[in-house]
């Protein structure tokens, strides 16, 4: 079999390289170029698209003894995923840029390169499993619930399901880092990298209003209306944010407030207790299904966050999307974020939170 290798230059995909090379397989290396301005080298564990990483992921690839390419998607990844991500927050949502990476950059433009040249998968270092199933491939929670990345994979439909190959779905972090130091690899005790890839500060709301300017506002209390600060820009607030208020004024119970609300075009940010922040079902359109479509009332898990915690609800789903009723209140959802649907371990699909019905 055919592979390509996205290899990010971190340890985790230099491994699964390497597994697929020991499986006999016959493996290309590739290292996608995302930045437009890559800087030289990495601020600790933050971002993941320097120079310094493609020479990483350059010696993995001599190391294994494959061929190794780079791949400039900086034009896509700017307009599918950067700029996306700034749009969703000038809209007042929370975007998550690494499942419209998944979906838009890495498992649709590498994946239809990949075949366009003759190979049959692409292969990465997500923690995740592919087992078979009676429509195609299925995804399933990674073995290492602890390092599970489904949740950033269930944007994939069953075509590019087809066309994957996850590696290090039945492994542990500490398994994959001795597999590298035994392979001579000298990624093995890099560190992971965090945040947002492309805002490598980490400072979310200084690149936010660099790229939309400040747009000052009113901080109210959600109850009263009544006035308690200032911001530069409400969109770079997001619900169930609780620091970097800057409150004039404590709450007269002294609870801690949080974001409740975010209206982009009043400029307004709302803040509230905890309480305000429950809500006990969800709706998401563009949904993406990674088999079979849902359609009608089902029970499922589903987790709202990245590295959340699967909540048990009642599924209603259609064309246009599908409704979340939860066993439990959750709180901090924001219309922008993603709730993925599991049956068990399995990967159902996901869509993308567009209100709070109640």
């Amino acid at each position: 079999m055919r592979v390509l290798a996205a290899m990010s230059g971190g340890v985790d995909s230099a491994v699964a390289a390497a597994r697929m090379v020991a499986g006999g397989h016959d493996v290309t290396g590739v290292h996608l170029a995302l930045s437009r301005n890559p800087a030289s080298y990495r601020s600790g564990a933050r971002g993941c698209c320097t120079i310094e990483d493609s020479r990483d992921a350059w010696r993995a690839a001599d190391r294994l003894g494959i061929p190794f390419y780079v791949w400039d998607l900086s034009e896509a990844f700017a307009a599918e995923v950067v700029d996306d991500f700034v749009a969703e927050y000038a809209a007042g949502r929370t975007p998550n840029p690494c499942l419209r990476c998944n979906e838009r950059i890495k498992f649709a433009a590498v994946l239809e390169r990949g075949r366009a040249l003759g190979f049959d998968v692409v292969a990465t270092g997500h923690y995740a499993r592919l087992l078979p199933g009676p429509d195609g491939p299925q995804l399933h929670r990674a073995a290492d619930h602890a390092k599970d990345q489904s949740y950033v994979l269930g944007v994939l439909d069953a075509e590019q399901l087809a066309g994957c190959a996850f590696p290090l779905g039945d492994s542990t972090k500490a398994q994959v880092r001795a597999e590298a130091a035994e392979l001579g690899l000298a990624v093995a005790a890099k560190p992971d990298s965090h945040d947002v890839c492309f805002i490598p500060s980490g400072d979310t709301a200084g690149f936010l209003r660099e790229h939309l300017g400040e747009a000052p506002g009113e901080v109210v209390d959600a109850h009263s209306g009544a006035v308690l600060g200032r911001h530069d820009g409400a969109h770079a607030f997001t619900v169930g944010q609780r620091r970097g208020l800057a409150l004039g004024q404590p709450a007269p119970d002294g609870a801690r407030r949080y974001v409740v609300d975010v209206d982009i075009t009043a400029r307004r940010v709302a803040v509230g207790p905890a309480a305000m922040l429950e809500v006990g079902s969800i709706r998401a359109t563009r949904p993406r299904w990674c088999g079979p479509p849902l359609l009608g009332e089902a029970r499922v898990g589903v987790q709202l966050r990245a590295h959340g915690e699967e909540l048990p609800a009642l599924v209603r789903a259609d064309a246009a999307g599908f409704e979340v009723i939860l066993d439990r209140p959750a709180r901090g959802v924001a219309p922008g974020q993603a709730a993925v649907l599991y049956e068990g371990s399995r990967v159902v699909g996901s869509g993308t939170i567009v209100r709070d019905p109640g």
